[in-house]
């Protein structure tokens, strides 16, 4: 069962990615949220900073949580998912081939433990589509044996972090990633519509979860000559 603060923070932030509250909106006081939902103000508030850590609201002081969101510029180098930083109506996800049960690419990007190499991984290819145009491609890794079944959901148009929350009650927590410039092969010549040996934005990133030893890999490409990248400090 979700902590009472989990379960208001989801339904408030499916409430701003389902636009029924809009940008620059004010979002209900600490007062009226708590007689709506019938909590105490340190669960209120403890929502909030949730919502406000994934970049989906602003504090003004005297006037409270302001809905925020940047439709041109994509909260990837904080730990919100691109789903969380854009809403559901403005980004698409197209799975590239299917999940599948893999063994770990050679070489990897990331030093992987003994009990990470011994098993399987669950390797996720994606697409992301902001208004028609390809802006990432992503290929994700999840440990297989810690996500029974993944590999027979359908991830089409869905948020990874989402699911991850809702099905596997699996929070991100943080993190660490390496930038860099790398040249369009093929592949990313033809998703992104750009020129092979044009430099891309390329990020390697691994997650901390809320399961001790347990970690998500992203190896993430980005059209930045159409999207801006944020994060948060």
């Amino acid at each position: 069962m979700l902590p009472h603060y989990k379960r208001i923070y989801e339904l408030l932030r499916r409430q701003i990615l389902d636009e029924k509250f809009a940008e620059n909106d004010l979002l209900p006081s600490e007062n009226e949220l708590c007689a709506q939902y019938g909590v105490t103000r340190p669960t209120i508030r403890h929502a909030l900073e949730e919502l406000l850590n994934d970049g989906l609201i602003v504090k003004r002081k005297g006037k409270g949580s302001i809905v925020h969101r940047r439709t041109n510029a994509v909260g990837i180098l904080s730990i919100t998912g691109i789903t969380s930083a854009l809403g559901k109506h403005n980004v698409q996800t197209e799975i590239v081939g299917k999940l599948h049960i893999t063994a770990w690419t050679h070489p990897f990007p990331f030093v992987l433990s003994d009990s990470e190499k011994e098993a399987k991984c669950i390797r996720i290819e994606r697409l992301r589509k902001v208004e028609t145009k390809v802006a990432f491609y992503e290929q994700t890794y999840l440990p297989a044996r810690n996500f029974p079944r993944f590999s027979s959901r359908n991830m089409q148009n869905r948020s990874l972090f989402e699911v991850l929350r809702k099905a596997y009650h699996v929070e991100i927590k943080g993190g660490e990633q390496i930038i860099r410039s790398v040249p369009a092969d093929k592949r990313l010549s033809e998703y992104f519509d750009i020129p092979e040996g044009h430099a891309v934005l390329y990020l390697e990133r691994k997650f901390t979860l809320n399961i001790p030893d347990v970690f998500i890999y992203s190896l993430l490409y980005c059209n930045t000559d159409e999207f801006a990248l944020y994060g948060t400090f």
